[in-house]
């Protein structure tokens, strides 16, 4: 999709704040129960797959260190990637207000891959889940948008402007960048909580099966129903919870799940949801273990785990790198808060690159797969000011 442009931006908010420097090391956090923001680089976890978090994580902690006793930052989507997690100077519980006067004209928008490859690429996918021999019962498939912009994007200004829903968690996590490249960040606001530790107390709330909200309160209210009363949503539900329990249970003297998914609403979504509890049977079990235990879930990733990232490996021409990964941050004591890193955008400079998934099953169609992914491009595209939307 090229020449797709923004016009008569707007924003509402005026500047009350300085702005740090684009390149400064910032890490934001701030969901409906609490919020969390990083200053400035101490010192860095060392990178490596995720099934290694945990045993790197308590080296980190276990070595003399000053500062404060936390690591934050993002676990990839694909398991065998390095991670980027450190050790920040500052951090405070309330971020600071960033208000915006200037406006981000967007140029072209080019979508990677087009509607009608990612429509065929899920037409492929349901070709293979319908083989009577397959072991594949979900895969999740991703597209991405990549967006130009007339000037640099400071990742505070994008977060601020997604703040706006307060159903979501903000977040801006500083992400690798190339030798000599301008900073590149994950910034975002994901509805959808991979897992909360604290003592022995473990909270998961997997979110699969979505639909697009209306303007119209009796168009939303039908779209919500339909979206409660699909069988095709709550088998992809299913196979998520089912997965998170099975993880969970061997490491809980209890594990609790709803009965059933419960409607949850952001701004331009609909998505069905699970509360999930667990009381571990040691305290001890870190956030960084329950992790690399519980990610990537079937939500993002599909399920069996390796035969979907086999899949999502072949099909999708854009590596996801930090999209459908985790953010959040780990403590000495092993407490922490991870969320999944959707709804999000990686900025780096005027290079903008949005990314949305959708979870495929047996029965998925594939004109409304390309819907669910373009509705769900709708925050981050509202967010740029992105209006005049031709196709995408």
């Amino acid at each position: 999709m090229n020449g797709m442009l923004a016009t008569g931006v707007t924003e509402e908010m005026t500047d009350t704040t300085a702005i740090d420097a684009a390149d400064a090391p910032y890490f934001l956090l701030r969901s409906p129960q609490q919020a969390m923001e990083a200053q400035g680089v101490r010192a860095r976890l060392p990178s490596g797959a995720t099934a290694t978090l945990a045993g790197r994580v308590a080296a980190f902690f276990a070595a003399p260190r000053s500062g404060p006793r936390l690591l934050v930052g993002a676990v990839p989507f694909d398991p065998e990637q390095g991670d980027a997690l450190y050790q920040p100077d500052q951090v405070s519980g309330q971020p600071a207000v960033v208000r915006v006067e200037t406006p981000t004209l967007v140029g072209d928008v080019l979508a990677e891959p087009s509607a009608d490859a990612y429509a065929q690429a899920v037409a492929t996918a349901v070709t293979e889940l319908q083989r009577s021999d397959s072991p594949l019962e979900k895969v999740v498939l991703a597209r991405s948008l990549r967006v130009t912009t007339a000037q640099p994007l400071h990742p505070r200004v994008l977060a601020a402007r997604l703040s706006k829903d307060p159903s979501v968690a903000t977040y801006v996590v500083p992400v690798p960048a190339a030798d000599a490249a301008d900073p590149a960040w994950l910034v975002g606001a994901t509805p959808e909580l991979l897992v909360s530790k604290r003592g022995d107390r473990v909270l998961s709330h997997p979110l699969a099966g979505s639909a697009r909200r209306s303007a119209d309160p009796a168009e939303d209210a039908r779209a919500a129903e339909t979206l409660l009363a699909s069988a095709k949503d709550h088998d992809e539900h299913r196979h998520v919870v089912e997965a998170i329990v099975a993880a969970l249970a061997p490491l809980c003297h209890h594990v609790e799940a709803q009965p059933r998914p419960t409607l949850h609403a952001t701004a331009t979504m609909w998505h069905l949801g699970t509360r999930i509890h667990g009381t571990l049977k040691d305290a001890s079990v870190s956030s960084a273990a329950l992790v690399a235990l519980l990610h990537p879930t079937p939500a993002v990733c599909g399920t069996p785990r390796q035969q979907a990232l086999a899949l999502i490996r072949q099909a999708e021409p854009v590596a996801r790198g930090f999209y459908a990964g985790a953010v959040g941050w780990t403590d000495a004591q092993g407490d922490g808060d991870w969320y999944v890193a959707i709804r999000c955008a990686r900025v780096q400079g005027t290079e903008v690159r949005l990314y949305a998934g959708a979870g495929i099953v047996a029965d998925s169609h594939p004109d409304l797969e390309v819907a669910e992914t373009a509705a769900k491009f709708m925050a981050l595209l509202t967010a740029l000011g992105v209006h005049d939307v031709r196709s995408f």
